[in-house]
């Protein structure tokens, strides 16, 4: 029977309430000291794990501690650092770019609304809206490929587009909760519900999940598993 959009959001909202109890520990995995740091790993951590921005920071923010050092320096300068990580060269280009609009325009500090974080080179939506959550500084609901990925295979949206999801987790759950659902969403992709292989019987939110049983992303579902289509 087609679920009705009253009954998707109380599903979502007891989804919602089964991660926090089993994933209260749910936090962002890069490490930073200030807005500038939070910024600059947000926009190393694009097609890159938390882990390897982890490592190349430290040496990063020893030598460029404030928005006016990156905004003195050519890319180039930035490589040495970086160049572990995927797409160096343009992240570079936008952190210096991005720099020199924080100097000019904001004082040296990092906005804290939407539509300046939007106007800074090399930040799109899914990163203004991280900053925006882990400064406290707006309601925002980021999706990123775990996010993503959850809320299709939970039946939360049918969606592809990031925005687009966006739109519909937004609307399932609360305001005051979209920054810690995007958190909770992001550990449960990552630790449970993976891209390649779900570890579906581990999944506190299993019997909510119109996919369960699936453990390899198209090979069927598992022995005694069933496969439902999505409540739309």
């Amino acid at each position: 029977m087609r679920e009705s959009g009253t009954d998707r959001r109380r599903r979502a909202l007891e989804i919602g309430d089964r991660l926090e109890r089993a994933l209260p520990e749910a936090r962002i995995a890069l490490h930073f000291r200030s807005d500038l740091e939070l910024l600059v790993s947000v926009v190393l951590s694009a097609q890159c794990t938390d882990a390897r921005v982890n490592q190349a920071t430290p040496a990063l923010f020893a030598r460029f501690p404030d928005a006016a050092a990156y905004a003195a320096a050519r890319p180039e300068a930035l490589w040495p650092c970086i160049r572990s990580l995927g797409l160096y060269r343009a992240k570079a280009k936008a952190i210096v770019a991005a720099m020199r609009v924080i100097s000019a325009e904001h004082g040296g500090r990092v906005p804290r609304n939407r539509e300046d974080l939007e106007r800074l080179p090399g930040v799109g939506r899914k990163t203004a809206g991280v900053v925006l959550v882990h400064l406290g500084a707006g309601a925002a609901f980021p999706v990123d490929t775990h996010v993503g990925r959850v809320a299709r295979r939970l039946g939360l949206t049918r969606a592809e587009d990031p925005d687009r999801v966006e739109r519909d987790l937004c609307a399932l759950y609360p305001e005051e909760r979209w920054g810690r659902m995007h958190q909770l969403f992001v550990w449960h992709g990552r630790r449970t519900c993976a891209a390649r292989a779900p570890a579906c019987e581990r999944c506190v939110a299993e019997e909510l999940c119109p996919k369960r049983g699936v453990t390899r992303v198209g090979r069927g579902p598992s022995a005694g598993g069933t496969v439902r289509g999505a409540p739309f």
